[in-house]
């Protein structure tokens, strides 16, 4: 789990490379405005479009092996960036690093649901969750000061090669044995894709995840992409400032992370019922993101990040919203679900920060686009509370009550 974690860690502080050293590469390169786009949003399509093809590798190929291969594309990927002459040879490794980066969270969620049983994996998925928001809150002042000390070209090189090492403990601690479900769901309970051939087995439960998880990805992709800017235009901070302050949301957003998965895990072992305990801890934490409205209206920018940290609670969701997938998809299916997951997340990544550029040119104001922020995060919130059922996999009540009936 400490390598799970580390592994989050280096993957979100291999993304913000690129957003931290823009101004240093434009300058160097001649890169207007749309070329800054383009070059920014690469990254997402790539790792938007690998997470299928990756779901079922990860369901199929031992992750001792395949975890580490992708796992030193994208450090090598991220490294050499540095050596890049022009925007074409940029886009090529922000291309091949989301190639590599998309076996993060479908291989992270089928251990996680090998190694713990059902009801102990909201305090493992929080921790391997909480290494994405540790790698942004480290990343600002980590990757400013590798520029100022190296310039741009070396901080790239700097960072993504020396990741390489976390292959090395990862080889020599990854468990030898195959991986299985905890509970050898998918011996008890066949499921759809192995009994029609299709790639993945679609029900109410992964259209509720699905849906859920492009909200709260929409969510977290604005706050990521248009914090820092709104602190520097609407609240009239420093660059510097605004790093700092920016920081704060994503650690109170990481430390939720773990407490959610702990505190769902806990009530559990003491009897509560999974379901409702799980579905509790995504849709009450989601509700929190409302406080992104009253930001927006703030007089001053501390009312304004008091606001912004009591919208970061929604972090406490992140655990319970691994756990559910894995205790609503078929055991053999972990990967493919998480995939079509993330997929349908990153979909919400990519739309996010258009939707909000757009909104901020029509209306010259952040209200629009924190207003649609917080309207999705309800609509997320009464998808895993209404259209996402009982917590188990598909074809559990229909194999039972055939078994009833014989």
């Amino acid at each position: 789990m400490g390598l799970l974690f580390l592994a989050g860690l280096l993957n979100y502080l291999d993304r913000v490379t690129l957003s931290v050293a823009l101004p240093a590469i434009s300058l160097d390169l001649s890169i207007g405005p749309a070329s800054k786009g383009l070059l920014l949003s690469a990254f997402f399509w790539s790792y938007a479009s690998m997470q299928l093809p990756v779901g079922w590798c990860t369901d199929r190929l031992s992750l001792r092996w395949f975890y580490p291969c992708m796992f030193g594309a994208w450090s090598l990927a991220c490294g050499l960036t540095g050596l890049s002459r022009s925007l074409g040879m940029m886009v090529f490794f922000r291309l091949l690093l989301g190639v590599g980066e998309s076996i993060y969270l479908p291989a992270a969620t089928k251990i996680v649901s090998s190694l713990y049983a059902q009801k102990e994996r909201g305090l493992p998925s929080g921790i391997f969750n909480s290494g994405a928001r540790a790698g942004l809150v480290l990343g600002a002042p980590v990757i400013g000061l590798l520029i100022a000390h190296l310039g741009w070209r070396k901080m790239f090189l700097t960072v993504g090669l020396l990741g390489l090492v976390w292959i090395v403990p990862w080889l020599l601690f990854f468990p030898k044995r195959s991986l299985r479900s905890a509970e050898s769901t998918g011996d008890r309970f066949p499921n759809r894709s192995k009994r029609r051939g299709s790639f993945v087995s679609v029900n109410r439960n992964l259209l509720g995840i699905c849906l859920g998880f492009f909200c709260f990805d929409y969510y977290a992709y604005l706050l990521i992409t248009w914090l820092p800017d709104y602190l520097v235009e609407v609240r009239h901070m420093t660059i510097l400032n605004a790093g700092i302050y920016t920081s704060i949301p994503f650690l109170i957003f990481g430390l939720s992370e773990v407490i959610g998965g702990w505190a769902t895990d806990a009530l559990i072992r003491r009897g509560w019922d999974e379901t409702r305990t799980r579905k509790s801890g995504v849709i009450w934490p989601f509700l929190a993101g409302i406080f992104i409205v009253p930001a927006a209206y703030a007089d001053s920018a501390i009312s304004a990040e008091v606001f912004i940290c009591g919208a970061s609670l929604v972090g406490f969701a992140t655990g319970n919203l691994t756990a559910i997938l894995q205790a609503c998809a078929p055991a053999d299916e972990v990967g493919r679900w998480t995939g079509v997951e993330n997929l349908a997340g990153n979909v919400g990544g990519i739309v996010a920060p258009v939707v909000m550029g757009f909104l901020i040119l029509w209306t010259g104001s952040f209200v629009p686009g924190f207003v649609v922020a917080a309207l999705l995060i309800v609509i997320g919130a009464a998808s895993y509370g209404w259209v996402v059922g009982k917590l188990e996999p598909p074809l559990r009540d229909e194999l039972a009550a055939r078994a009833k009936a014989a």
